[in-house]
């Protein structure tokens, strides 16, 4: 996914967490020569050009002489499916969102946030609040026993050479030995692609003692961690959304960590990965 110059996508729907997504984009930005496309979804095609007026009349005033390539789509359908189809019709390179937390509806704002994220090829880069600290300095990989985890490298490689991240491999821990051995082989498998590509990591165990998605965050925040690199678990279904998979709960995470979220490809595809760099 090498451009010229790479396209980053905003969703927008004209509240503070959209501006919030939009700062993280224009952050990115200064690092990476970029275009914004800004998008809005309609429920009617007769109220998309009056959207996209209006989108450009509450953002461009705010960033006057600082971000100039921005681009404004309204289009009409549903979020949980159509935004994920304008982010493959414009090759977007990778998605910011602005998401709620876990305050007072947990299971729905994060099975929302979840059902927009698992619907997209691109990345989605889920925050709560404006960009704080250094922008991708640091990121927390979580590794559970889930083969789909090794699929995280290569996004992994695209941030170390576009951002200088250096990563943290955080350790499920099981006391059932074929987990303990998935973890093991997936953590073996990472850290070969990382030292072959030079990028900079270290491992941290989890203690086993909590849900591991409330150890990640914890984890996360006591690092003081830019973000959470998340691989959603592979053909999520209705039941998923419904009972919470621990991808909802660090999605919407209390802690307001920026998580960069990113989809298996389907078990029966094969292929190449085009955001590898090499």
């Amino acid at each position: 996914m090498e451009h010229d110059k790479s396209l980053i996508m905003v969703t927008w729907d004209f509240t503070e967490k959209s501006m919030f997504a939009l700062e993280h984009a224009v952050q990115i930005s200064s690092f990476l020569p970029c275009e914004i496309a800004i998008v809005h979804i309609v429920k009617k095609d007769s109220e998309i050009n009056e959207a996209e007026k209006k989108m450009a009349e509450s953002i461009r005033p705010k960033y006057t002489g600082k971000v100039t390539d921005f681009k404004f789509i309204a289009k009409a359908g549903s979020i949980f499916h159509t935004i994920a189809e304008v982010a493959a019709e414009i090759n977007a390179l990778m998605v910011f969102m602005g998401a709620h937390g876990i305050m007072g509806m947990q299971k729905f704002l994060g099975s929302w946030a979840l059902k927009v994220v698992a619907s997209s090829k691109a990345p989605f880069i889920v925050v709560q609040e404006p960009p704080r600290g250094d922008l991708f300095g640091k990121i927390v990989i979580p590794v559970n026993y889930r083969r789909e985890i090794k699929e995280c490298v290569m996004w992994a490689n695209f941030f170390s050479k576009k951002f200088n991240t250096s990563f943290v491999i955080y350790k499920s821990k099981y006391t059932d030995k074929n987990l303990h051995k998935g973890v093991d082989s997936n953590v073996l498998f990472i850290t070969k692609y990382f030292t072959n590509k030079a990028i900079h990591y270290e491992i941290a165990t989890a203690a086993g003692e909590h849900d591991f998605g409330n150890e990640v965050v914890s984890y996360a925040k006591k690092i003081e961690s830019n973000a959470i690199m998340l691989m959603t678990t592979r053909d999520i279904g209705f039941a998923d959304y419904v009972l919470g998979p621990q991808e909802q709960y660090i999605i919407s995470n209390s802690e307001k960590i920026p998580v960069i979220a990113i989809n298996p490809r389907p078990a029966k595809l094969g292929g190449g990965f085009s955001a590898s760099g090499g």
